[in-house]
This record gives C-alpha cells, sequence and structure tokens, in this order.
C-alpha cells in the first residue's frame, strides 16, 4: 500500500490517473447505492430513502476505508444501503432484486463510457500509437476527456464485478444465497460483516491484482470485438494509446 501512494507522488502519469479516479470513484459508488434504494423504494421498503440515500450525494455513502481502496486499489466499498426485508411482498426475491440494481448500474454506467470513450477518441484521433502529445488547450482537454471517459469505464467494471462476488455482504451473495432455504440464509445474513473482515484479511494476504487483470481482460475483449466492425479495426489500439499519451505527459 506504502509503495502505491509513494508511486502517485512520484509519478506524473500516476497523479493523474489517480486525480482523474477519485470524481469518478464518487460517481460510481453514489450511483451504485442510489441504486439499491431505488430499487427497494419501488419494491415497497423506503428505509433507505426516509434516511437520505436515495441520492446521488457521495457524503450519504461514503465508507472512509472502502472509499480509499477503490481509489488506491480498484475494489472498495461504500456504507450499505439500509433494507428492511419485511416490507417487501416477497423478501428473499426484493433482496435480490435490490442488492443487484448496484452492481447492474455500474454495468450500465461502464458500457455507457465506454461507447462514448470510443466515440471521442475516434473523433479527436486517439487511435494511433504514434500519435503526439496533446498541445495546446484544446488538445489536453480532449486528451483528459478521453482518458476520464476511459477510467469510468474501468472503475465501474471493476466496482460492479468485485460486488458480484458472491461473498456476504458483497451484492452477489444475495443472489448466490437466494437458492438457500430462508433459515439459513437469513441466518448466513447475520454474520456477514465478520464474513467480509475474514475476506478482506484474505485479500490483502493474496493481493487485489487478480481483480485487475480480469477487468482489464473484460475491457480489453470488448474494445478488440469492436475493432471487428468493418472500418472500427482502429478501435483496438484505443487503451494503448491513451495510456502511451499518459506516459509521455
Amino acid at each position: 500500500m506504502l509503495s502505491t501512494i509513494t508511486k502517485i507522488f512520484t509519478d506524473r502519469s500516476e497523479l493523474i490517473w489517480f486525480l482523474i479516479r477519485i470524481p469518478v470513484v464518487l460517481i460510481a459508488l453514489s450511483f451504485h447505492e442510489m441504486s439499491h434504494a431505488y430499487a427497494a423504494h419501488k419494491l415497497g421498503d423506503d428505509t433507505a430513502k426516509n434516511l437520505g440515500r436515495l441520492t446521488m450525494n457521495p457524503i450519504k455513502h461514503l465508507d472512509l476505508i472502502g472509499t480509499i481502496c477503490l481509489v488506491l486499489f480498484g475494489v472498495g466499498w461504500a456504507k450499505p444501503v439500509p433494507i428492511m426485508t419485511r416490507n417487501f411482498e416477497n423478501p428473499k426475491k426484493g433482496m435480490v432484486i435490490s442488492s443487484l440494481a448496484g452492481p447492474g448500474s455500474n454495468l450500465f454506467l461502464s458500457l455507457i463510457s465506454f461507447i462514448l470513450c470510443v466515440i471521442f477518441s475516434a473523433i479527436f484521433g486517439y487511435t494511433d500509437a504514434l500519435t503526439l502529445k496533446p498541445e495546446g488547450v484544446g488538445g489536453i482537454l480532449a486528451f483528459i476527456l478521453c482518458l476520464f471517459l476511459y477510467v469510468f469505464h474501468i472503475v465501474n467494471l471493476s466496482y460492479a464485478i468485485f460486488n458480484m462476488l458472491p461473498v456476504p455482504p458483497l451484492d452477489g451473495s444475495r443472489l448466490a444465497l437466494a437458492f438457500l432455504p430462508d433459515k439459513v440464509y437469513f441466518g448466513i445474513m447475520r454474520y456477514e460483516r465478520y464474513i467480509m473482515i475474514g475476506f478482506l484479511v484474505l485479500m490483502y494476504l493474496t493481493g487485489f491484482s487478480w481483480i485487475s487483470k480480469l477487468v482489464y481482460l473484460i475491457s480489453d475483449g470488448l474494445f478488440s470485438l469492436v475493432s471487428f466492425i468493418p472500418g472500427l479495426g482502429f478501435i483496438k489500439a484505443i487503451p494503448n494509446v491513451l495510456f502511451y499519451i499518459l506516459g509521455t505527459i
């Protein structure tokens, strides 16, 4: 962790990546948690809404440690949205739907930002590995926009994948445990805090890199898939071009 922090403040490209990641994380976390609250509200539970969690205000959602982890390592968490399952017509089904609304919203944001990144990168010419360093205010702003969209795509994809892991209290556990009898399901949920602590310790010991590798594998696959469309072969080069330019700033 110390080496990661040191690198941010000693490497200009790492610092730029870090500064862009901050607003991206705030938006991704807030939209994720608001989506949980909105889904619960539509299903009949206004607990989160009454507590002010049906909002894009990041202050209402941030967990200090979870946010720091997301900014530094690409994986993290926010304060859980309170949900009273007894307010749902079908408690287990309601919990599953409201839980999946979070990562589903991040996948949506990731896809939209991917499309916009492709469009603007093509417009501004960031599709050639030999692209020169952007010059002038306009060139720099154009590059920052494309890089922002790419980071937005990566962070939201990362947050969605991490939250879909079948580990309580992550959202994926709601789906995985939904197939268990109610007594077992809600029994496990009682110990989700301790399960999460154990999981984070395990993640720390084994490292977070495998999630990053999976995220970039999926992202690169999307760029490659689009590049198969006739006339769009240049799309595959966009991530490499953006990283190349970032490294020359």
